[in-house]
């Protein structure tokens, strides 16, 4: 029997387009500057090796205590913390290259310092400025995207970079445990040169997206502070934050009180980028058609059914279950926010919002590990069951806040 023919084809032929059609809907129309910016980010990512293997390389090539690391992981918190308003700031200051490309030079110097730094005291504060600089760039990339995308485009936009960034950090995953048992200083050169090279191409190869706003009329960090719904936007990231950060801060060692091995870990959060490498490109380009803060819900809903998975696991095969859950509620709460500050943020100050939206989830990932670890030390049960009862408390604030955010996003 012969296939159905379509105009312009022979019988049999695969329909001539179909495949650009599948192309063009997940990836087309957007423009040549955000392609730029996800190609850097890609780049980025690839060389971003030393944060995931910061504490092993402070206490194995550098001596410090373990009680000493975290005090020094810490400071790497707190600043971190900061970044993302000063961030903002420079971003609508300066503009977005500006902003975008310092950042990344700045974090490179900063990797290249910690990597030759000796005694505590050094490693401590290239440690807090590491923090400061390491998300510097974000607020000036996700304004970038609102600037120079369609506002029917960004959350598939948005999306596409979070795709960016997870093919990036899974293949930095392995080639830093690789190079780690090989020696450091390759890694701490490889993330400078990552950053570099990200930097000067946004440098040379992107215009400039910030808005020409009067700087007496754009406002400043007060206009930002007094907008109702923004604050209660960022109130809700801070939750799902201290439930995301878990998978870093309490997952591994949930893990091991169930006497399973270290490597199983590792296979688990590799499910995650499997995930998200394999199911954004499926659905990332039809958010855009639901209502954000539905889809924002939905992901907070999904996020407590994975760790309700996490309550009832014991083996490797459950947490990867749970796990594998939590990550497609990760895709529509990642891909989806940052369109929503982008329809909240007046266009001269994209920077400022972006960087309080940053700061959220920064306080999160602070909260995170000690509000974890007292919730473990009373069962891994309790842990799981609470994050899915503050997961399911940011969907009920998400679809409160559902109606001032349509308004909003219609003026």
């Amino acid at each position: 029997m012969s296939s159905i023919d379509t105009p312009g084809t022979q019988a049999g032929e695969q329909p001539p387009g179909r495949l650009r059609a599948y192309v063009r809907v997940r990836v087309g129309g957007l423009p040549g500057a955000f392609w730029v910016l996800w190609g850097g980010s890609l780049v980025n990512r690839l060389g971003s090796m030393v944060n995931p293997f910061l504490s092993l390389y402070l206490t194995a090539v550098r001596g410090v205590s373990l009680a000493d690391t975290g005090l020094v992981l810490a400071v790497v918190g707190v600043g971190s913390v900061l970044s993302q308003p000063l961030g903002g700031f420079l971003a609508d200051r300066f503009g977005r290259r500006v902003a975008l490309t310092g950042g990344m030079l700045a974090n490179g110097a900063t990797l290249l310092a910690l990597g030759h730094a000796q005694s505590l005291t050094v490693l401590v504060a290239c440690c807090f400025v590491l923090g400061i600089t390491i998300d510097l760039f974000r607020p000036a990339a996700q304004a970038l995207v609102a600037d120079a995308v369609p506002a029917g485009d960004r959350t598939r936009a948005y999306g596409l970079l979070l795709w960016a960034v997870n093919l990036g950090f899974s293949v930095a995953m392995v080639m830093g445990g690789f190079l780690a048992s090989h020696g450091f200083q390759l890694i701490f050169w490889l993330d400078a040169g990552a950053c570099t090279a990200f930097g000067v191409l946004v440098w040379l190869a992107i215009p400039e997206t910030r808005p020409a706003v009067p700087e007496a009329s754009a406002g400043g960090f007060r206009t930002v502070l007094r907008d109702r719904a923004m604050l209660a936007f960022a109130g809700i990231i801070v939750v799902y934050a201290i439930v995301f950060q878990q998978a870093f801060a309490t997952l591994p060692l949930a893990m091991k009180a169930a006497a399973l091995p270290s490597s199983s870990y590792g296979i688990v959060m590799g499910v995650n980028g499997i995930v998200v490498i394999a199911m954004q490109p499926l659905i990332g380009h039809r958010l855009a058609a639901f209502d954000k803060s539905r889809v924002l819900a939905t992901g907070f809903a999904v996020a407590a059914c994975g760790n309700a998975l996490a309550a009832t696991a014991s083996a490797t095969a459950g947490y990867a279950l749970a796990v594998a859950v939590s990550t497609l509620g990760e895709i529509l709460v990642f891909a989806t926010t940052a369109s929503v500050v982008a329809d909240l943020a007046p266009s001269a100050l994209r920077g400022r919002y972006n960087g309080l939206i940053g700061m959220a989830w920064g306080t999160g990932f602070l909260i995170a590990p000690v509000v974890g670890t007292r919730l473990l030390a009373t069962g891994a049960t309790p842990l799981w069951l609470s994050c899915a009862a503050l997961s399911l408390v940011a969907a009920l604030g998400q679809l409160s806040l559902a109606p001032a955010l349509r308004r909003r996003a219609v003026g």
